[in-house]
Formats: C-alpha cells, structure tokens, sequence
C-alpha cells in the first residue's frame, strides 16, 4: 500500500525537520548517490529500508517458531497431566 509522498528539492547542506527531534541532511550529491545524514532521538530507530524488511521478515519467522514452540509444549503438558492423572495418552 502506497501512501501519499511529500517530494521536496534540498541542495547540500540543507536540511529538513520530521516533527520536533528528527532532521535529514543533505551532507553530499556525486552522480546518482545523494548522502544524507539523520539526526533522531536514540528512541527512534532507523534503518536502510532493505535492513528493515529482513528485519521484519525475521521477526516474522521468528514469530512463528515461537508459536510452534507454544503448541509442542501445550501438547506435552497436556501429556503429562493425563499421565500424571493416570489416563492412557
């Protein structure tokens, strides 16, 4: 999903602000690359947007195995509480 874009034109060593504590920088223009700098808070992370969809794309992952790990050990206490109450598993 596409969200609606602000375009601005910067030149280097200018600047813009996002809210109150977040500003990007123009540091430098060669060819095709253009290097900015982001000052934010230690509170906001910030991340090249590729990093940031593996980053996702783990937790995902991650997410999952947890959810199987919950089930597997459901299965087993379940087993041993019919054991323990001596019911045939």
């Amino acid at each position: 999903m596409e969200v609606p874009m602000l375009v601005l034109t910067r030149r280097s060593g200018e600047s813009i602000a996002i809210g109150h504590d977040i500003k990007v920088t123009i540091l430098g223009i060669s060819g095709k690359q253009v290097k900015i700098g982001i000052a934010a808070p230690e509170r906001i992370l910030v991340y090249r947007e590729e990093i940031y969809r593996r980053i996702q794309s783990e937790n995902i992952k991650a997410s999952m195995s947890l959810k199987e790990d919950l089930q597997e050990l459901a299965r087993i206490i379940k087993a041993k509480k019919r054991k323990d109450n001596g019911e045939k598993s």
